[in-house]
């Protein structure tokens, strides 16, 4: 099955929280995996962004979509 999600990462669950309606679900990364972003000329500029730089990402997501392969 195709996701339109692009951003992939490999992980495991860890622990499952099961509440009435919702239940949380946490997860621990088992591969690195490349992230992109597109953010405007001027914030890369501020940030003064370099290939090399280390750098904290950020997510900000309204979804994790766990899949089963």
């Amino acid at each position: 099955m195709e996701y339109g999600a692009r951003n992939k990462i490999s992980a495991k669950v860890k622990s499952v929280k099961k509440g009435d309606i919702m239940s949380l679900v946490k997860y621990k990364i088992t591969k690195p995996s490349e992230m992109a972003s597109v953010l405007t000329t001027e914030s890369v500029e501020d940030l003064d962004l370099k290939v090399g730089d280390e750098v904290l990402l950020i997510i900000k997501a309204v979804h994790v979509l766990p899949t089963k392969g």
